[in-house]
């Protein structure tokens, strides 16, 4: 592996433990065993390693929720599947890399929020729509508010001053979210359909 990604590996592991504010150049080298000069070698600043990480994985994401689309068998399962996907990086990750990056790193955090504005709204409404055409949510309900909402609830998720970690787990506040957004949409075909899904996860162990 080069030694440009093995770094941001390695960041990226270290920021996911222990958020990015508290993870210096000098635990980065000491981690991969190098010196920091060579890291500079490779990265302008801490800030160039944040943004390329955030950069691939919000690409990684985007590719992973394609796939995700072309296999769920309607809407509802779409977003049960993504949901799952979410709760599992959301166990994996520190609550305040989202404060850090926020308050540290803006010009990532607007890159972030602009392609989550390009991308992921669009997937949302898409999903919003193929919704309503197959029965499986109300057909009054308003899209474009519907997937700004379900776009916020996302990054509210991780808001550590409403629901402060030693409080509150990450897993529970999104399958909170999920639930009453899908709620909030469903047809009775839909409902049925979602608690079908809930039954076949319990009796696989998988919480929904």
């Amino acid at each position: 592996m080069e030694i440009r990604d093995r770094i941001l590996q390695t960041a990226e592991a270290l920021f996911r433990k222990f958020g990015i504010r508290s993870v210096t150049m000098d635990d980065i080298a000491s981690e991969l065993g190098i010196s920091k000069k060579t890291i500079y070698q490779n990265f302008e600043d801490k800030d160039s390693i944040v943004h390329e990480i955030a950069r691939h994985n919000m690409m990684c994401d985007m590719e992973e929720s394609e796939r995700i689309h072309k296999e769920s068998a309607n809407p509802i399962e779409q977003v049960v599947r993504e949901a799952s996907l979410l709760r599992k990086q959301a166990s994996t990750i520190n609550p305040a890399v989202f404060y850090d990056l926020k308050k540290y790193h803006p010009k990532t955090w607007q890159f972030f929020l602009e392609y989550n504005k390009v991308n992921f709204l669009e997937i949302v409404k898409k999903n919003l729509r193929e919704g309503i055409e197959q029965g499986l949510y109300r057909a009054d309900i308003n899209v474009e508010i519907l997937a700004r909402l379900r776009m916020e609830e996302v990054e509210f998720a991780f808001n550590r001053d409403v629901f402060p970690p030693e409080r509150f787990n990450q897993t529970d506040v999104h399958t909170t979210f999920i639930d009453h957004y899908l709620r909030g949409i469903m047809s009775p075909k839909g409902l049925e359909f979602y608690e079908k899904c809930k039954q076949d996860a319990e009796l696989e162990h998988i919480k929904l």
